[in-house]
């Protein structure tokens, strides 16, 4: 099965060093929270991860702080690195049968349109238990974002067909995270368990697998409320 857990924001310059401790805390968090997906043998949760790289073969990278400065840094050091944008990293693992792990960010930049984003694509044996709404809380906790969502294929097509939900703009899936402003904004009545796993930020727990009526319903109460609409245009801040 695949899913995605998956976190946005808006303009937030920060150096590499600050990216990288984003990076390792998360990289930690998961390893804690998917003991299956590691790979074989590996019970320090330092590594080891594949980087995929824009051009030439992939490399390994240990999760280890200073390994990821230094794949932060030569991002920053390529020819077409724009501080503006932000920079990107992608690593990729293997581990028990049928788990597979994939991460992605780009952050750390000032972008006027284009948001930030933290992305973990998450694919295991048909039936495996995901602790979903721990890795977007692990998530939201390192990356503090605007919004965030736990989803697969089905849940994405049904918001897509179903309730006019385009891609960048703000959504929650079966697990959502709103920050604050957005929190603030959450009808009453709306069926979800509630959770705050940062300060003044909620996390959402909206259905089980399967269940996509009942994400695009709350998806709906969310966007009529105020609490899904996107970000001013040129974007002036991280979150709404």
């Amino acid at each position: 099965m695949r899913r995605v857990v998956r976190a946005f924001w808006g303009p937030r310059p920060e150096p590499a060093e600050a990216l990288a401790g984003r990076w390792k805390r998360t990289l930690d968090g998961i390893t804690a929270l998917l003991p299956e997906a590691a790979p074989p043998g590996d019970t320090t949760g330092t590594g080891p991860w594949r980087q995929v790289q824009g051009s030439g073969p992939e490399t390994e990278l240990p999760a280890d702080e200073g390994a990821l400065l230094g794949a932060l840094r030569v991002a920053q050091a390529a020819e077409d690195w724009s501080d503006l944008t932000g920079t990107a990293l992608r690593l990729h693992r293997t581990g028990a049968p049928g788990w597979r792990t994939e991460v992605s960010a780009l952050a750390g930049g000032a972008p006027e349109f284009l948001l930030q984003s933290f992305v973990m694509t998450l694919h295991t044996p048909e039936g495996a238990e995901v602790p979903e709404a721990e890795l977007l809380s692990a998530i939201a906790r390192e990356w503090e974002p605007d919004f965030g969502d736990v989803s697969d294929d089905d849940v994405l097509d049904a918001l897509e067909d179903d309730a006019g939900y385009c891609v960048g703009d703000p959504v929650v899936g079966r697990v959502g995270y709103l920050s604050s402003g957005r929190a603030a904004l959450v009808p009453d009545g709306l069926v979800a368990d509630r959770e705050e796993p940062l300060a003044g930020g909620v996390l959402l727990r909206i259905a089980g697998a399967g269940a996509s009526d009942e994400v695009v319903a709350a998806y709906e109460r969310l966007r009529d409320a105020g609490a899904l609409d996107p970000l001013r245009r040129p974007m002036d801040r991280a979150v709404l």
